[in-house]
């Protein structure tokens, strides 16, 4: 019986600690891109309203 690398993935312990560490790395990926896209908005739109402030005085 030959062993496909799927099956080595799934059944083997070194492939599913590689499993579990490439589904960790991809998790921090959206998490770290998430919280940047949420931390650029929240200061672009703190920005454009210190210059309409400043730009009304």
């Amino acid at each position: 019986m030959e062993n496909t690398p799927l099956q080595a993935l799934f059944t083997s312990d070194i492939g599913l600690l590689s499993l579990f560490t490439i589904c960790f790395v991809l998790g921090m990926a959206l998490y770290i891109f998430f919280y940047v896209r949420r931390k650029v908005t929240e200061d672009t739109a703190a920005h454009l309203k210190n210059i309409a402030k400043t730009t009304k005085q």
